[in-house]
């Protein structure tokens, strides 16, 4: 496994259209095509998360045929297939398409395929014991339901969605809705009757756990293993499963002991992975953070923590437990997942006998739940004293001194836990969907000290470390194989629009400055953390020549609307406020079209080249660095996405060849390399290599080699760009390159021993050296 290159199928880009791409991706350097999911989706379906029938491939992209046809086009220029999968839940947005749900809707607990859900039939469930489904406009809206008896069964209709008929009583729709085994309630009525992911409705959990389940799950899956056609899986959110550990040992039993698995976990900065998964890695999110938080200019970090703190009272550093994300748990916790803590409470209720009420035993799960920094802290790893502090007896301690009432309850579910049964796993679980919710997908947009920091699996309060060595040097002995991002289908922001805002570390004097200069003179944002936020989303997507077209405008106000909703500070997705987003589409058209808007686009003409210049550092020591380096589709080229479904627009491949851009000579220049002698990067060895001199700080630099060979590769990379011309450049600091000639793969150049790195980065900020 040398590298991948992400692909996001649709309707609008199916196998074939990938298959026609193999050529270019082949000449790129690439070793695997990335496929995201292949399996029948939802109709239309522009991600394929949403799969509704998991035996399948989706006959949208081509099916069956489409995917083999695929294969044998990446196979002919030698390259393999990576395909992401989606054990943890189906789509159930649209029953009729999803047969098994429609069949638990028609028979309920009678169906055979009820145990493929993670269903609440306890008659305590909300819904007298009948699976509630969330899809009324209101209380009233009952009254909207029909029976449509003209087609082949009957049918249960509400607005444009259909729902069967199991038991056919006769009478009005009230009568026939009665006699189901569901029940449609209102889609913000407090129940939910069986798991979703995170606080989705439309994606209903898979209990794979059941080895019955997971066989009729993955038979497709393991297929393509038999078959030849794939060579590794991505798997997605493992840790919403009830056993991560034990489903990832039934994936490799039935893939294979060669076959590349990594899987999508969100890891705390100083969090080990579970050294007994049989996984290559995660997929990045980690490296994503090392390399960008290693670029950045600490000393930037008082001076933007205190514009922050001027213009909105809150200094925006501490996010994970600051007290407004811990109000934010508590809110989540008391609705929008109270359903699921709920169901936990009860099933501690169950396995200990205990007779403390439910809501009691639901608030000592989420006030144990606040004092875990992880997804989830249930792997082994993290019950080792040494590893960390996070343990069972850390945890405990914690709560000695619990508030007056609350003792009976946390014992409770510490008791409950120990057991390791369905409330262990049902809290491991819930852990990780409180995080994601709580902190990236609405505290990350409530903060605007350093937006380029917040991002999956980022760390916002730091703005470090200094030294990434120590981090890439445990993936290169640790965990050499696991994949490296920069830029996936959920970063909230591409690898370059990060780059360029990072510089503002740079220059945060500066920033402060105008934006000072600059509020006062555009009209009132609807929140002061609004207008910083869409400040520095300005600075980092637009032109180099400032100029902004109808789509980019439409892009933006697009991303204001949802960075407003997800923050939730004064509307949502789920009550929108007219208003505070008027005010916020307006002073974002301020912004653009205003004088502050020409004094914006100044600021970035000066310092683009920098934020180039930390893109190609960025993407050269992924690239070059310890584990397997993935591209996401279209950044090879300077790109300015944004979150979802920003990030998922259509590719130009007409474009991509073609033209000069330095980013796509590193990528190729960096992907030919590792395929070119393999051995010197995955399992190869690492070591840094520092320079010498007054700029010595401003290289970040590392040798690659075959393990007991002497290296033969050295990428070198600048940071801290605009502090360094500021100073004077490299002014003397030089390199020891060691024994032998190096040649530059992006310039031809050669080079030998004791090199000064003015003459080494004198055409690009990077150099990718080789010893031939």
């Amino acid at each position: 496994m040398g590298s991948t290159y992400r692909l996001q199928l649709s309707p609008a880009f199916t196998f074939d259209d990938a298959a026609a791409q193999v050529p270019y991706l082949a000449d790129l350097g690439v070793t695997h095509l990335y496929l995201s999911p292949v399996l029948e989706a939802v109709r239309g379906s522009a991600h394929g998360y949403d799969v509704v029938d998991p035996t399948t491939v989706r006959g949208e992209l081509g099916g069956r045929k489409g995917l083999e046809r695929l294969a044998d086009s990446a196979h002919v220029d030698g390259l393999g297939l990576v395909i992401d999968i989606v054990p943890n839940h189906l789509g159930v947005g649209r029953p009729e398409q999803n047969p098994w749900w429609w069949d638990v809707l028609r028979f309920g607990r009678r169906s055979e395929y009820a145990h493929i859900f993670d269903i609440d039939w306890d008659p305590r469930n909300g819904a007298g014991g009948k699976l509630a489904l969330p899809v009324l406009a209101s209380g009233d809206d009952g009254a909207a339901l029909t029976v449509d008896r003209t087609g082949p069964e009957p049918l249960l209709r509400y607005h444009d969605r259909v729902f069967p008929i199991g038991r056919d009583p006769g009478g009005d729709a009230g009568h026939v809705h009665y006699a189901q085994p569901y029940r449609l309630v209102p889609w913000d009525a407090p129940i939910r009757t069986y798991r979703r992911f995170f606080t989705v409705d439309d994606l209903a959990g898979v209990r794979v756990e059941d080895p019955e389940v997971f066989a009729v799950t993955h038979a497709e899956i393991g297929s393509w293993f038999a078959d030849g056609i794939a060579d590794g899986l991505r798997v997605d959110h493992p840790d919403g499963l009830a056993d991560p550990i034990d489903y990832l040992r039934r994936l490799r039993a039935l893939v294979g002991p060669e076959a590349w698995i990594v899987i999508e976990k969100i890891m705390a900065v100083d969090e080990p992975l579970e050294p007994t998964l049989p996984v290559a890695g995660t997929t990045g999110y980690d490296a994503l953070r090392e390399l960008g938080h290693a670029l950045l200019d600490p000393a930037g970090e008082p001076v933007l923590t205190d514009l922050h703190t001027r213009w909105t009272g809150d200094d925006g550093a501490a996010l994970w437990n600051s007290a407004s994300t811990l109000r934010l748990r508590d809110e989540l916790a008391g609705r929008d997942l109270r359903p699921e803590f709920l169901r936990l409470a009860r099933s501690v209720r169950e396995e200990t006998g205990t007779s403390v009420p439910v809501d009691a035993l639901a608030d000592a799960a989420l006030a144990w739940m606040n004092e875990i920094p992880y997804y989830r802290d249930d792997y082994p790893v993290l019950h080792v004293p040494a590893a960390n502090t996070g343990t069972y007896a850390h945890y405990r301690a914690t709560f000695t001194d619990a508030p007056p009432g609350s003792a009976v309850a946390t014992e409770s579910v510490t008791a409950a836990r120990s057991l390791g049964r369905d409330s262990a796993h049902r809290f491991a679980q819930l852990t990780g969907a409180l995080t994601a919710k709580s902190l990236e997908d609405t505290a990350f947009y409530r903060s605007a000290r350093l937006v380029s920091l917040q991002e999956v699996g980022g760390t916002p309060s730091d703005f470090g470390p200094a030294d990434p060595h120590p981090a890439l040097s445990r993936r290169a002995a640790e965990w050499p194989a696991a994949m490296t991002a920069l830029s996936t289908h959920d970063t909230k922001r591409g690898e370059d629009v990060r780059a360029r805002i990072g510089v503002l570390s740079q220059c945060a004097d500066d920033w402060a400055a105008v934006v000072d200069r600059w509020l006062p003179e555009l009209p009132s944002a609807p929140h002061p953390v609004t207008a910083l936020f869409l400040l520095q989303t300005v600075f980092g997507v637009l032109p180099d020549d400032g100029a902004v077209t109808d789509g980019l405008r439409g892009r933006l106000h697009a991303y204001a609307e949802k960075a407003m909703r997800e923050a939730r500070i004064g509307t949502s997705w789920t009550s929108p406020d007219g208003d505070f987003e008027a005010a916020g589409h307006t002073f974002l058209d301020a912004v653009l079209g205003s004088p502050v808007g020409t004094e914006m686009a100044e600021l970035v003409a000066g310092l683009a080249p920098h934020g180039r210049s930390d893109s190609l550092a960025q993407k050269l020591l992924q690239l070059a660095g310890p584990g397997v380096p993935d591209v996401y589709q279209g950044t090879e080229r300077w790109e300015d996405s944004l979150v979802d479904p920003d990030n998922r627009r259509p590719v130009d491949w007409t474009a991509l060849p073609g033209g000069s851009s330095p980013k796509r000579e590193v990528v190729r220049a960096a992907l030919r390399l590792r395929r070119e002698r393999p051995d010197s990067f995955v399992g190869g060895s690492y070591t840094p290599l520092r320079a010498d001199g007054p700029a010595a700080d401003h290289l970040l630099g590392f040798l690659r080699g075959p393990q007991g060979g002497a290296p033969d590769v050295a990428a070198l990379a600048t940071r801290r760009s605009l502090v360094l011309d500021r100073a004077g450049g490299w002014r003397g600091t030089r390199v020891d390159l060691g024994a032998g000639e190096w040649t530059d793969r992006l310039t031809g150049n050669v080079f030998a021993g004791r090199v000064l790195l003015a003459e080494v980065l004198l055409e690009h900020p990077v150099a990718l050296l080789v010893r031939e």
